[in-house]
């Protein structure tokens, strides 16, 4: 298993500039991502919780919708392709669109059907209680014919294609299969980042992209990275190109369809809050293969914005500038470990 040699800062810029020019496209579930900031001094006397009281509220772009904010942030044009319930919640998203500048019009508003939102209530830096609310039923009848029609109008000139599953229920598979055929078609990577529902719905795809957690419950069993051998079979049981397994404070296992296999170390200097940080992976390495990028360049750059985002209170968005800041840091230190003798 070998580390991927290191981007040059030149590499790093042309590819950057290139990803401005990138037409991508997201589809997935779309979900509010709310805080309500703190403060607490005594328990409750109905029950032995903490009484918070709410001194800041705020509501981010979270699941594909963060996806899509991560890819407009680099400066690349995004179209987001999900759905939304006609509530409150659902016109606070479409208002974070346009904050964003994403362009909310394949987003199709589903009646009857509440936005997914998840509230966290945060005292003293630390989160208290997560709050959810949704239906994660497959999507199904009219409102799925018009989601695909959504997603066929956005993918007429895509140059890479991001599935983000987080079981809510927008990737039914009948979705999933015209979208993986359009893209096959065309000729576009296509990234994904799938939940447990539908592990096994996405055969075709360029790169896989699920967390060590997830990819072990999936088949059952714990996954010896170590093993050269067993690597390749994990491609072959999930039919897909290239596998990218995240790996938390570990970094990434990138595993190619050739039989290569790449260990890429965590960068993160700081861990604040994990929230969205596969968000942010899924967006950079689709960005950056759309953009002509190799695959062991796209994780790199990945990986680069995984350790920044990791260093921000709740979901956040990692732009170029933070990128490359990340890789000058890089390329200093290992300067400084040469001229030591250390490597």
């Amino acid at each position: 298993m070998t580390h991927p040699p290191p981007l040059s800062r030149d590499r790093l810029l042309q590819l950057v500039e290139r990803m401005k020019s990138s037409r991508v496209v997201v589809i997935g579930d779309i979900i509010l991502d709310r805080y309500l900031h703190g403060d607490t001094e005594r328990l409750s006397p109905e029950a032995p919780v903490p009484v918070v009281t709410v001194r800041e509220r705020s509501a981010r772009l979270g699941g594909a919708a963060n996806v899509a904010a991560n890819v407009a942030s680099m400066g690349a044009s995004c179209l987001l392709v999900g759905t939304v319930g006609d509530d409150a919640d659902g016109a606070a998203i479409r208002q974070e669109l346009v904050v964003a500048r994403l362009d909310g019009r394949h987003v199709v508003t589903v009646a009857g059907r509440p936005t997914t939102a998840k509230t966290r209530i945060i005292a003293r830096a630390q989160q208290i209680v997560r709050i959810d609310e949704e239906v994660d039923a497959l999507l199904d009848g009219p409102d799925l014919e018009r989601l695909i029609r959504s997603a066929g109008d956005a993918l007429a000139d895509a140059d890479a294609l991001l599935l983000e599953d987080y079981n809510k229920g927008a990737l039914a598979p009948r979705l999933i299969g015209e979208v993986m055929t359009v893209a096959r078609r065309r000729g576009i990577p296509v990234v994904v980042d799938p939940k447990y529902r539908q592990f096994f719905a996405y055969a075709g795809a360029t790169v896989f992209k699920p967390n060590r957690r997830e990819l072990e419950s999936a088949l059952g069993a714990a996954m010896d990275l170590q093993n050269r051998n067993a690597l390749p079979e994990v491609l072959a049981r999930l039919k897909v190109d290239n596998l990218l397994v995240t790996l938390g404070a570990q970094g990434m296992l990138l595993v190619t369809k050739d039989g290569g296999s790449l260990r890429i170390p965590s960068i993160a200097r700081r861990v604040f809050d994990v929230s969205g940080a596969g968000d942010t992976v899924t967006a950079w390495l689709g960005t950056a293969l759309a953009a002509g990028a190799s695959l062991a360049e796209a994780a790199q750059l990945a990986n680069y914005a995984a350790g920044v985002e990791v260093g921000k209170p709740g979901v956040a968005t990692v732009s170029p500038e933070e990128v490359l800041a990340v890789h000058e840091e890089r390329f200093d230190q290992l300067g400084r470990l040469r001229r030591g003798g250390v490597i």
